[in-house]
């Protein structure tokens, strides 16, 4: 590098490549690809004796990437840390200035937040010098998961299972899913009781409107009706009652569009809306932030950072998104002023939240240049923050209610007036939500009423339901346990480890979850405490604010955690845990199969290993039948962990297919089809070569998980 270019160091080489083409000729940009130095993997590399001392090695591999960053620094003008906006980042750029043996107080740390030509450039122009509180946090989080996951992992393989792990989030959260099934096991159902009159109202014009109205109170009270003896008397009074209209009601009901995303909300409405999985979002939103090749426009970053707990937004960004409401929607749909949302208390607010780059990139218009679920997710970050600085959706609402002698009943409807932010985007909810009606009587006090008929529900109390990747995430988010960026490695941990089963899209503690989870209750009570692991996250948010130090934080915690450690390592016994068993027969011995988990999920092993090595992937049937024999077609998975598709009765049957074929035979030739993927969308194809009939492809939402 000649000395009058400057070096950019940034963390990835997808957002090296972008931001090179962005600053031009004088700069040159090179990736540190995540961190370069580390605790070392085969000690725990932290001194509590000294001060908790870190001892900090070169990871393994980054050798000759530090060599060739040292010597393109050698040569630099300038030399600029451009890692991510958070306590990571920041972390990453101090490491890399000791490494490359820079003086902190001289590198000039750079950050932007959206990966555009105008951010990064403007970024260059007003560096800073590394942030120590930033990295004292990190440090601090790094030495407790440390602390906690090098003192507790071995002795959970001594006294357990190899392979097993703890962890100040993950333990956390698998205690929640353990007590959540606790909860459901000992939950017993209360009967309850609704009853309905189905009436008709006379209203203006002496037009007569039937309505479905509910019983609300019975004898002056709240209607609480516990047995079938009950609602039947609740049912006589009404019938023997003169019912006439109490009271009307009218109002306008507004509807306030939702904030734009934060990183777990994103999650939890890409699970929702779009069947993702944590871990699967979070990839998919990596490369619609890093950048992605738009033709003509070079590669650009789509949405800002996605590592966040802000819904604040840039006066920038709010009159991009106004402009763009104005010209697709029109004046009825902007409010007067920029809808501003408050944030959670415990929000850092060091970002934004996620929105797109620029309001004018619709999704439509970038469409070509995404893949399915690229196009899917982008579509839901657009339409969150556009309808997020829309106007109100408004309902004209009505609540009328019938007495009739000691019963009072009462009938609600609404009906939609105006859309507003509607149009574009409306919030899924983990609940059912309720039918509303939309009929709006015009009718008065003292209105006679006829009685059509009476009628009654039984209903049963229901359980907590069981935490979905969503649900949990959100929990997490609201006691303050963990950070944006630990959401999704958490539970992937979790269900990687085999202390939780995902079925359905819902969470399930396994038997060697509910053991784990009960040592750590027993011994290290403070780490799965959830209250205790908030104050944790607090403690840290304090030294990123510089009001305490790092140190302070990781002395206050390790002497009590010492001597439970202590104990337990004394007092826990060894324990045995049953794998547990399939219905599946060994092909080789006869053994019945059992469950084991691995690096790619689930699957069969014969108990009696090592005498016998037979393993068996656990069948997923796609409920087509085979083109070839009749048989059930199944899921597969290759050695190379690639996706096929074969018959149930291999190897009598040989049939496979690469591409997933689909019950609809081909209209041309009769032959099967399958399903072709393609970068930005799917077709059916024949798989007649001869004919290869095509035809459009609409997948269900999250059907290419």
């Amino acid at each position: 590098m000649t000395a009058s270019r400057k070096l950019v160091i940034v963390e990835s080489p997808a957002k090296a490549h972008t931001i090179e083409k962005f600053l031009g000729r004088g700069y040159k940009v090179e990736a540190s690809q995540g961190h370069v130095r580390d605790l070392p993997k085969s000690r725990i590399g932290i001194s509590p004796e000294d001060d908790f001392r870190m001892d900090y090695i070169t990871i393994h591999g980054k050798g000759d990437l530090l060599a060739r960053l040292r010597k393109e620094a050698k040569g630099a003008k300038d030399i600029y840390l451009a890692t991510d906006p958070d306590r990571e980042g920041e972390a990453i750029s101090w490491h890399l200035a000791q490494a490359l043996k820079l003086d902190p107080t001289q590198v000039k740390r750079v950050e932007f937040h959206e990966i555009t030509k105008k951010a990064v450039t403007e970024a260059v122009k007003t560096p800073r010098t590394i942030d120590m509180d930033l990295v004292d946090a990190q440090q601090a989080r790094r030495a407790l998961d440390r602390l906690v996951g090098y003192k507790i992992s071995p002795l959970l393989w001594a006294k357990v299972r190899k392979g097993l792990s703890a962890g100040r989030v993950q333990s956390v959260a698998t205690r929640m899913i353990v007590d959540r099934e606790d909860e459901i096991a000992s939950f017993i159902p209360e009967e309850y009781w609704d009853v309905y009159a189905d009436i008709s109202v006379a209203c203006e014009g002496g037009r007569a409107v039937p309505l479905r109205a509910k019983l609300s109170q019975l004898d002056g009270r709240r209607a609480e009706i516990a047995s079938a003896e009950a609602a039947l008397g609740a049912q006589r009074q009404i019938e023997g009652a003169e019912l006439k209209v109490k009271s009307v009601r009218t109002r306008e009901r507004l509807k306030h569009p939702a904030p734009p995303f934060t990183t777990s909300t994103l999650q939890q409405e890409a699970s929702r809306k779009l069947n993702f999985t944590i871990a699967k979002t979070m990839q998919v939103v990596q490369g619609l932030y890093e950048g992605v090749d738009l033709g003509k426009e070079g590669t650009q970053g789509l949405v800002s950072y996605i590592r966040t707990d802000s819904v604040r937004v840039s006066d920038e960004a709010l009159s991009a998104a106004r402009e763009a409401i104005l010209g697709q929607y029109g004046e009825d749909y902007l409010p007067e002023k920029p809808n501003v949302y408050k944030g959670r208390t415990t929000a850092q607010d060091a970002h934004e939240a996620i929105r797109p780059t620029q309001s004018s990139r619709t999704p439509d218009s970038v469409r070509q240049y995404l893949s399915n679920d690229q196009y899917k997710l982008y579509r839901l970050i657009y339409s969150r923050f556009l309808a997020s600085q829309m106007a109100d959706a408004r309902y004209d609402t009505v609540t009328l209610e019938v007495e009739g002698g000691k019963a009072l009943l009462r009938y609600y409807g609404e009906h939609k007036t105006f859309a507003g932010f509607t149009v574009v985007y409306e919030e899924s909810s983990d609940e059912a939500d309720e039918k509303v009606d939309s009929k709006l009587p015009r009718c008065e006090a003292g209105s006679p009423v006829q009685l059509k008929s009476v009628s009654s529900e039984q209903h049963f109390t229901q359980p907590p339901a069981r935490y979905t990747e969503a649900s949990l995430v959100k929990e997490l988010e609201e006691r303050g346990i963990g950070r944006p960026s630990t959401y999704a490695p958490t539970v992937s941990t979790i269900i990687a480890r085999g202390y939780v089963s995902r079925e359905k899209k819902r969470l399930y503690p396994t038997e060697l979850g509910r053991t784990v989870t009960g040592l750590m209750v027993d011994y290290f009570d403070q780490i799965v405490d959830t209250e205790f692991t908030a104050r944790m996250e607090s403690e840290l948010d304090s030294v990123e604010e510089g009001s305490k130090r790092w140190r302070e934080v990781l002395s206050e915690f390790y002497p009590e955690f010492e001597k439970k450690l202590e104990r337990a390592e004394q007092d826990i016994e060894k324990i045995v845990i049953e794998d547990e068993k399939s219905d599946v027969i060994c092909d080789q011995c006869g053994a019945t199969m059992v469950y084991k988990n691995g690096r790619f999920g689930r699957f069969l092993a014969c108990p009696n290993f090592p005498a016998c090595r037979n393993t068996q992937p656990i069948l997923t049937y796609i409920g087509v039948k085979c083109p070839q024999c009749g048989g059930e077609l199944l899921e597969k998975t290759s050695k190379k962990n690639r996706r096929f598709y074969g018959c149930e009765r291999y190897p009598e049957c040989d049939f496979v297919s690469w591409e997933m074929p689909v019950s609809k035979p081909c209209p041309e030739c009769g032959s099967y089809m399958t399903v072709k993927r393609r970068k930005n969308d799917a077709l059916l194809l024949c798989s007649n070569e001869a004919c290869r009939h095509r035809e459009p492809y609409e997948e269900a939402e999250g059907e290419n998980e």
